[in-house]
């Protein structure tokens, strides 16, 4: 090999390298180097979304939080390893642009695929109005974070991009797989009985959305009442959103 090729194939692995350890803005954190024993189980960077497709921004499923909020999860974790439950995380940061196409989706009445198991018996048009898609959001901040709980060591099943799954607001055996406890709805769920306090839900599924709220809760995080799986921690800039994307 010449001098010439030997210093362009040098250069090549160095560029290569750089891009693979890519850095996190400051105070970032991915949350497998915090606590990697939490269960991931990123939905945008799949088809197993409400969208139908893997979303702009996400080349990676890697959580990715503001460090204050991830080294929290990890002491949510440690308390919830006392009764076998782990936490699993379906969306952490978010980048501007998967925001920009959610709206886009929802906008769009042509889109496809047909996702209406995420919103049974609404109008796609009205989801913006009804608070279900918003043009900003907090996962861009880094500081807000979709989760669930599992049993600890639970297994995912295995999603079929070509199954006809039921409403996420029916019957567990009929929704798409997950192995999260039963929370009364799926992940997502653009549904009344999302609604952290929602009525009409059977025992279990009442009981797991307050073991998950207050164990979350107890280390400073905020549910969103409309949204049973999300929550947001107190931020330094709460006012600054990101777009680099998750790789």
């Amino acid at each position: 090999m010449t001098c010439a090729r030997l210093a362009l194939a040098v250069a090549l692995a160095l560029a290569a390298g750089a891009a693979a350890a890519q850095p996190l803005p400051p105070g970032f954190a991915r949350l497998r180097d915090v606590d990697p024993t939490i269960a991931q189980d990123m939905r945008y960077v799949t088809a197993n979304n409400f969208t139908g497709r893997p979303l702009p921004g996400y080349a990676r499923g890697d959580c990715i939080l503001r460090r204050a909020a991830a080294l929290a999860l990890k002491r949510v974790q440690a308390d919830l390893a006392k009764e076998n439950l782990s936490l699993k995380v379906y969306d952490c940061y978010r980048p501007t642009r998967a925001v920009a196409a959610m709206a886009r989706w929802a906008a769009d009445p042509h889109a496809t695929p047909d996702t209406r198991r995420f919103y049974p018996g609404l109008r796609k048009d009205r989801l913006f109005a009804l608070g279900y898609i918003a043009s900003h959001s907090a996962h861009s901040h880094g500081v807000a974070v979709d989760l669930t709980l599992v049993p600890k060591d639970a297994r995912q099943p295995p999603f079929d991009v070509g199954a006809r799954y039921g409403s996420c607001a029916g019957p567990v055996a009929r929704r798409a797989p997950d192995d999260s406890l039963d929370m009364g709805t799926s992940f997502d769920c653009f549904s009344v009985k999302s609604w952290t306090r929602a009525g009409g839900l059977g025992a279990d599924a009442h009981n797991n959305r307050e073991r998950l709220v207050q164990a979350m809760a107890r280390h400073g995080f905020v549910n969103y009442k409309r949204e049973w799986w999300h929550f947001s921690y107190p931020a330094a800039d709460p006012r600054r959103e990101y777009d680099f994307p998750v790789r």
